[in-house]
């Protein structure tokens, strides 16, 4: 094999490996949530959404599509996708008390499997189709601000059903303009700080509301996605 061709490969694995890693974090997650260790599953939680959100442009850039074909990348992030954006998040809503009952996951659990299955999940211009499975994202608000169970029982209901709705919400790493892009990812970065900052040191971060403020990265993403994706609107023949 041309040494060439041999780094593209072990750059392409380390890629793969690098997003199959997400798994074994997720694994951890469930283990510190059964333990009753919410804040070790929140760092994990926040570890795993870190690796998402950089390992599509990792693989973009090592083109890992075209040096190890066998293996489908994006089937491999949905599987771990799934596993961190749904099972770990119902299991700590369970754990931490964020709902009336456990009968309601069912509800995401189910939501989620059918957005992750259909086909036009992403669309052509580079959004999410309806509500994209953020619960890793609820679960840890709903826990850090103390939010009740009945509460929290609405909020899983209501995003449930948004799996279903049309509504196209960003697509992060492959939005317009590359500018846009770069804020978005300067921003996540601070924001996962600041949550983590919160998560370690309560008693500093709560007097100064951190966590309330930390909730400006999230609505900053949903005013983006309602003014650039709005609501996807298709004729009964299939056409815009």
């Amino acid at each position: 094999m041309h040494a060439n061709v041999r780094v593209h490969k072990i750059r392409s694995w380390s890629v793969h490996l690098f997003t199959a890693s997400g798994a074994v974090i997720g694994f951890f997650a469930l283990v510190a949530i059964a333990n009753g260790s919410f804040s070790n599953a929140t760092l994990l939680m926040l570890a795993a959404l870190f690796i998402d959100g950089i390992d599509g442009t990792l693989a973009r850039a090592a083109r890992v599509s075209e040096h190890i074909p066998e293996i489908d990348g994006r089937r491999l992030d949905d599987i771990v996708d799934y596993l961190n954006f749904v099972i770990v998040p119902v299991f700590f809503l369970w754990g931490a008390g964020s709902v009336m009952h456990p009968v309601w996951l069912a509800a995401p659990i189910l939501a989620s499997a059918y957005g992750f299955s259909r086909e036009d999940a992403k669309t052509e211009d580079n959004f999410f189709l309806g509500f994209p499975s953020y619960w890793n994202i609820l679960a840890i608000y709903l826990w850090l601000l103390s939010v009740g169970p009945v509460a929290g029982t609405a909020w899983v209901a209501v995003l449930s059903v948004a799996v279903f709705i049309p509504m196209k919400y960003l697509y992060p790493s492959k939005v317009q303009p590359m500018s846009l892009r770069f804020w978005l990812g300067v921003g996540a970065i601070v924001w996962t700080a600041v949550l983590v900052a919160c998560v370690r040191w309560p008693a500093e971060t709560g007097p100064v509301f951190l966590v309330e403020i930390s909730l400006l990265y999230p609505a900053w993403y949903m005013w983006l996605s309602v003014t650039r994706g709005g609501f996807e609107l298709h004729t009964p023949n299939g056409s815009d």
